[in-house]
């Protein structure tokens, strides 16, 4: 017997949102507990945009492309690059103003 579960897209812009409502979570609560975390307003605004973004691009590929190879190769990409502006807003990796450095 197969199961025939579907999600909506509509379910899936609700479920993208609050994965990101709770990846933000994360830091808010360590900055209760510890000072290692020192986020400010702005830290978590770009990161939401960040994660809202990718997530965003992510739901468009789903909806648009009907290839699975090319939907896992654009997805891989969309995180990767995702994974690179993160790392250069934390530590700086490629030196750039950007990030600050």
């Amino acid at each position: 017997m197969k199961a025939n579960f579907q999600i909506s897209p509509n379910q899936r812009l609700t479920v993208i949102v609050l994965v990101v409502g709770m990846i933000l979570l994360i830091p808010m609560v360590a900055m209760q507990f510890t000072d290692e975390v020192n986020w400010n307003t702005f830290d978590f605004i770009v990161a939401g945009i960040l994660l809202l973004g990718t997530g965003l691009a992510v739901e468009f590929v789903l909806r648009t492309i009907r290839s699975t190879q090319k939907r896992l190769l654009l997805c891989g990409f969309i995180l990767f690059v995702l994974f690179l502006i993160w790392a250069e807003l934390a530590v700086g990796i490629f030196g750039s103003p950007f990030a600050g450095s």
